[in-house]
């Protein structure tokens, strides 16, 4: 497993993070997932051989959202 800080841009409400997590978590390889409103990035566990890190950026940003690998 590896973990990488995604810095997210565009989030502003709860809401917003609920679906930045849910949209992590339902991605085949993703351990876990974890967002912080107040630091504006995710925490994410994930299996390298299943899925690399710019599939995770842009899963977020097909949800409507700005990332980049911290």
């Amino acid at each position: 497993m590896a973990t990488v800080t995604l810095n997210i841009d565009g989030m502003t409400c709860g809401g917003c993070v609920k679906s930045v997590t849910k949209v992590l978590n339902g991605l085949d390889g993703v351990r876990s997932a974890t967002v912080s409103l107040e630091n504006k990035n995710a925490q994410v566990e994930f299996d390298e051989g299943k899925i690399q890190i710019a599939q995770l950026v842009e899963a977020v940003e097909d949800a409507g959202f700005d990332a980049c690998a911290a």
